[in-house]
């Protein structure tokens, strides 16, 4: 539960038909067993005390006081659990004379509450309205189990232990209709949505159902845990399969069908907050008319089962990677054409190291050169050659320029700079910062010289990774006209460059060939002298592994998460191939540096954004230069 993660689950006891002492039975062993998996809040199926297909056999009060007793029951043996737990049953009010198909929220032997459901269905296979009553309008307190208890869809149940956890509940059609009851839920306050259902199968129905919780997720910036009734409902004209789904902000976390039993897995209540906060179209109600019923769960380390990518900005799945991939060079080319355009540029300057950024540039601005219906003649691809270049990386610039047919230029920048350094009195035995650079300013200053000359414009290359490290050369690589890789990350950059050599393969095989060996080729600047023709300086020696930081960039910005929760989830994700320490040693340098380094974000040129995660100083991030890393080291040094 620290870092706000709440283990939770969908339960679908396996029951039968109004037996409500069964049913008991097996609703109080499956919260048991939740507890021993420490979930921390369950939500079971509809109407689960007594079976939802008992057709008239609801107006018995045989039936009810069955009900009443089996949850009498539950409360007993399930007394001493630390779980919160959602409880379908009929309950009747004495006050109107009708009946309310409810949930029960309960937790160690007290009802929390009764939240009625407000829209039955009438059509098709289903008659709800020939037992029950809405609850829309119902607002009253009765006695239940001895207890009195308020039954009203307002109900919202708050955890006092954790903050950020506030339940609601709605029940099966809720979720179906034009305005469900969750919509108001969430904005009073509601991070966690359970809905009790009892939806039957039908051919198609499955897919309909999941797109509905996982969209509703998103929508509200929510949890969502969904139970439905399965095994030991009356299969007389219906099937129940039992279909659990538990969904986040419209991520799909967990999914079960065709069995009985626990569907798990942690919902993180403190990112949902972060990002209603963040979005300001995320509005509170103008009046608080919700009744919050109040809990408390112990705080202890909730062990992670959900699935933690180690590569957040590249899809697991083969198929969406493609199609990511696709899109994004679409999107970023997309950019460069409308600049280009507005500017009349004549031509588009790349310039061209042999190493993946400028590969990726290039590859955008082909892209982006068909789309104008324009030849790759148009794009100036200059090779700037110096003291750390290897024939490998100027080998593979020359041959991708020629295999997209590109105009290449080579231009031996060293003489150039060894004037440079000689009339500012810098020795080239002296390998510091200004060395490396001197290059860096050079290479810049030809590009834009060339783009003078041709009235082109200059097609930057720095990723986002770079940028949220500062590893570029301020007014070096760090400037363009405009930067088409400015919110794509290294980790991203690779399988982008992958996706067009697999794509090229049969059509070119040597510019496929090209392409998987700069893949294969060190990330380095090359600003330091080659040692015996080969790549001295290898960037991810010095600020860390591109993977690591990837993954810190998106928790860390994207997400908001303090520093220890960043660790936690590295260890997660990361424990089998890095040990405690070196984790630790790159999140301090990731942290760092990008405190350090904002100067060069706050200067940027224009960049198309392309993902959810982007550091231009006019979008998605802004930050003063000045601002300091105190809070967050500190935090870092107490994980030591």
């Amino acid at each position: 539960m620290r870092d706000g993660f709440i283990k939770v689950a969908a339960g679908t006891p396996k029951i039968r038909v109004a037996d409500c002492r069964y049913n008991a039975e097996q609703i109080f062993s499956l919260m048991r067993e939740a507890d021993k998996q420490g979930v921390k809040v369950l939500v079971l199926p509809e109407l689960c005390l007594t079976g939802y297909t008992c057709g008239d056999l609801f107006l018995h009060d045989t039936l009810l006081k069955g009900a009443e007793e089996g949850l009498q029951t539950i409360l007993e043996a399930t007394k001493h659990l630390d779980l919160l737990t959602a409880v379908g049953l009929p309950v009747r009010n004495k006050w109107d004379n009708k009946l309310y198909n409810c949930a029960a929220v309960i937790h160690k032997g007290e009802i929390l509450g009764l939240v009625p459901k407000t829209y039955l269905p009438n059509y098709s296979e289903f008659y709800e309205q020939r037992w029950f009553v809405s609850g829309a309008d119902v607002e009253v307190s009765l006695e239940l189990c001895g207890q009195d208890v308020e039954l009203n869809r307002r109900n919202l149940f708050a955890c006092e232990t954790v903050p950020n956890l506030v339940v609601g509940v709605e029940i099966c059609e809720d979720l179906w209709a034009a305005e469900p009851p969750s919509v108001d839920l969430a904005k009073e306050g509601a991070t966690l949505i359970l809905n009790l259902s009892a939806s039957d199968e039908l051919v198609g129905k499955a897919g309909y159902r999941r797109q509905l919780v996982v969209g509703q997720s998103a929508r509200l910036v929510c949890g969502y845990v969904y139970a439905n009734a399965g095994e030991g409902e009356s299969t007389t004209d219906l099937v129940f399969t039992g279909h659990d789904l538990i969904a986040e902000n419209g991520v799909l976390l967990a999914e079960r069908r065709f069995a009985n039993g626990l569907t798990i897995s942690e919902v993180d209540v403190d990112r949902l907050v972060y990002e209603r906060r963040r979005m300001t179209t995320f509005q509170p109600p103008k009046k608080n008319e919700y009744w919050r019923g109040f809990f408390s769960l112990e705080v202890g380390e909730t062990r992670l089962t959900r699935p933690v990518s180690r590569t957040p900005f590249v899809p697991d799945d083969a198929w969406d990677r493609k199609n990511r991939c696709n899109e994004i060079l679409l999107l970023a080319a997309l950019g460069l054409k409308k600049r280009m355009e507005h500017t009349h540029a004549k031509a588009a300057v790349v310039g061209l190291s042999g190493g993946l950024d400028s590969t990726l540039a290039i590859l955008i601005t082909s892209v982006a050169m068909k789309l104008m219906g324009r030849p790759d003649s148009d794009i100036i691809a200059v090779t700037m050659p110096c003291f750390g270049t290897t024939d490998r990386t100027r080998d593979n610039a020359v041959e991708l320029a020629e295999r997209l047919g590109a105009t290449l230029k080579r231009i031996d920048i060293g003489e150039a700079v060894k004037q440079h350094f000689k009339d500012i009195g810098q020795s080239m035995e002296d390998h510091d910062v200004t060395f490396e650079n001197g290059q860096a300013r050079e290479r810049t200053q030809v590009l834009m010289d060339v783009a003078n000359q041709c009235g082109g414009l200059v097609v930057g290359t720095g990723d986002l990774s770079e940028l949220a490290l500062g590893w570029c050369t301020y007014n070096g690589d760090h400037m363009s006209m405009y930067g088409v890789n400015a919110s794509i990350p290294k980790t991203l950059v690779r399988h982008l460059v992958s996706f067009v050599s697999d794509d090229k393969a049969e059509e070119d095989e040597r510019l496929s060939a090209v392409l998987t060996d700069i893949l294969d080729t060190p990330v380095s600047p090359e600003l330091l002298p080659a040692i015996e023709g080969k790549i001295a300086q290898r960037t991810e020696d010095l600020v860390g592994p591109y993977e690591l930081h990837d993954f810190y960039l998106y928790y860390a910005i994207r997400w908001g998460f303090p520093p220890r929760k960043v660790f936690r989830l590295a260890e997660y994700a990361f424990g089998r191939s890095y040990d405690r320490e070196t984790l630790l040693k790159w999140l301090k340098n990731f942290y760092r540096r990008f405190f350090a380094q904002q100067f060069k974000r706050s200067s940027l040129p224009d960049g198309p954004k392309v993902g959810s995660v982007a550091l231009s100083p006019r979008g998605d991030w802004r930050m003063p230069s000045d601002a300091v890393a105190t809070l967050w080291m500190d935090e870092l040094e107490g994980l030591n």
